[in-house]
Formats: structure tokens, C-alpha cells, sequence
């Protein structure tokens, strides 16, 4: 009988029934912790019982994958598939699949509320109040500010439709979007560059770049416009962290609303933790139960028909 092996926590957190697809399939799921993502010491004494693997953002690497002789499939239990070695599994006949669309909503919604959130300074204001302080802290309205969306994909479009909701302007960019389509959104397409210097506020939905470098480098960032606000809930590998922090101590930017860090936990000494004007949250905007439950699904599905020997649904690209 093939084995499922779960290092994701979230796995089916919210609804039994990706658990029900893997067993009815004969799937033998098996978990080795429900609390976190097992160490890579551990992952490696697993990996060689495992004929799928369904994970989270804990990396699958050339090393994983040859400990696991049998494995057939590797699903993300999510949408990015960076934390894996995509060309690795191919050039070993192992499926990559993920479940594109599953959260989308759910980190559009996100982004937006990290938006409100560092604008008006919510969460200072609570730790003020919760601290027995009463501040009255001002910040703008979003009404006529120009929100720059960088990825206009499935969370990109559903952001523009909450920032016009809002009476926000907006920019976005996205070089494999057509033009017309982004207009078809309600947003003028516009460089990085001109993007970067118009909007008062940056919102980032892309894949960072293979290569590690930051797509928001220490010029990027210099370049936007005095008193930005910049929100992340896609990854951490793309924002120069140490550079952000230095142009919130600044002043030259004028908030931070993060959900993605290249190092995650956030480190105690990480210089954003320092830094003013931050809202740093634990890389939970795709945490909501229906995002949990389609995924599950999804991911379960696929690895059932990879095993089957059919072809998946979700192939990663």
C-alpha cells in the first residue's frame, strides 16, 4: 500500500475529507508531528517509506528526494512551489502538483486588511491601549491614494476589486499580463519603476526570483515615493529586509505591513523587529478555513491520481 507522508501542520486541519480522499485511495497517510514541520534530520528518516509527499514550506531538495526511492509525487499544500526543487523532481520522474486558486481570496482579503491596518496604525494603537496608554494616532484615508499592485494574477485582481471598493487608484504590474487585461481590472499598467515613485502604497503578489535576489533591492525601495506604505503577503526573498528597516528608521518610507520573511521564524535580532511603523504578522494570510479545506482537497486529489498512474490536475510549472 503507497504512503502519504504529511510534514505540513495544516494539512486537513479544517475538514476531514482530504484525509477520507488519501485513505478511501489506499493512500496510507502518515504524519509524523501535527504541531510543526519535522526537522530536516527527521523529513530525511521518513522520506524513504514515502511514495507522495504533501508538504508546506518546509524545503524538498535533490537530497530529500533521493531518500525517498519510491516517491511519485510531490504536493505543495499551497499555491508557490520555490521551497521545492521542481527541476530535480522532473529530472526524477517525480510529479510536482500544488492547488493553485485555493487561497486566493483569502490572502487578497489579507493584504488588504495589512493595508488598513498599517495606514491607520491598528495594531500600535491596541498594544498602546492593551498597555493602558489612549493615543489618538492619525493616518491617511485610502480614498483617491493609488495602490500599486505588483503581480496581477488571481490575488492581485481580487485586491484591485477591494481598493476600488475603497476609491483607490490603481497601478499594476505584471509583464506576463496583458495590458488589456489589466485595464479590464480597473488598473493602468505601468513599469516597476513608474509604479515604484507613483503609488502611495505597494502591494506585492509575485514569485520571487530563482536566483535569490530581491525584487524590492535598497534602490527599489529608495525609489518609492516618500511615505509609502509597503505590504507583503507574498514571500520574504522579495524585499531587501535590511534596507526596508534602515528606510523606516529613515522616514522615507512610512509603514510596513509584512507576512512573508526570507528567515522564517522571524530571528529575535532581525532589524525589522526594531524598525518603526511595522506590522509583522506570522505568514498566516492563506490561514482561513475554506483556503485550508480547498487546498486539502485539491492536493489530496492530485496525489491519488498520480499514484493511479494518471495525470494530475495541478502540475506545477
Amino acid at each position: 500500500m503507497p504512503t502519504t507522508l504529511i510534514t505540513t501542520p495544516t494539512f486537513a486541519r479544517y475538514s476531514a475529507r482530504p484525509w477520507q480522499i488519501l485513505e478511501e485511495a489506499g493512500a496510507g497517510p502518515l504524519r509524523p508531528s501535527e504541531d510543526a514541520a519535522p526537522p530536516a534530520a527527521e523529513l530525511l528518516k521518513y522520506a524513504p517509506a514515502a511514495d507522495a509527499l504533501v508538504v508546506g514550506m518546509d524545503p524538498i531538495t535533490a537530497e530529500v528526494m533521493d531518500a525517498a526511492p519510491g516517491l511519485k509525487v510531490i504536493a505543495k499544500h499551497g499555491v508557490g512551489v520555490d521551497t521545492i526543487d521542481v527541476a530535480a523532481a522532473r529530472a526524477r520522474g517525480i510529479a510536482v502538483v500544488c492547488a493553485p486558486g485555493s487561497n486566493s481570496r483569502a490572502v487578497a482579503e489579507y493584504a488588504f486588511g495589512l493595508l488598513l491596518s498599517a495606514t491607520r496604525s491598528l495594531a500600535a494603537s491596541h498594544t498602546a491601549v492593551e498597555a493602558g496608554g489612549w493615543p489618538k494616532l492619525f493616518g491617511p484615508e485610502l480614498h483617491g491614494k493609488t495602490l500599486g499592485i505588483v503581480g496581477f494574477g488571481r490575488i492581485g485582481r481580487l485586491l484591485a476589486g477591494y481598493a476600488r471598493a475603497f476609491g483607490m487608484e490603481l497601478l499594476a504590474h505584471d509583464p506576463y499580463v496583458r495590458d488589456a487585461d489589466v485595464r479590464a481590472h480597473g488598473a493602468e499598467p505601468a513599469a516597476l519603476e513608474v509604479l515604484l515613485a507613483r503609488a502611495d502604497a505597494v502591494s506585492l503578489h509575485t514569485p520571487p526570483d530563482p536566483s535569490g535576489t530581491p525584487l524590492l533591492d535598497r534602490a527599489r525601495l529608495t525609489a518609492m515615493k516618500e511615505g509609502a506604505v509597503l505590504v507583503n503577503a507574498a514571500r520574504g526573498g522579495l524585499v531587501d529586509e535590511h534596507a526596508l528597516a534602515d528606510l523606516l528608521g529613515s522616514g522615507h518610507l512610512g509603514a510596513a505591513a509584512l507576512d512573508a520573511f526570507s528567515t522564517e521564524p522571524l530571528p529575535a535580532d532581525h532589524p525589522l523587529r526594531a524598525a518603526p511603523r511595522t506590522l509583522l504578522t506570522s505568514h498566516m494570510a492563506a490561514c482561513t478555513p475554506e483556503a485550508n479545506q480547498a487546498m486539502g482537497v485539491m492536493v489530496a486529489e492530485d496525489v491519488v491520481r498520480v499514484l493511479a498512474g494518471e495525470e494530475p490536475h495541478h502540475q506545477a510549472s
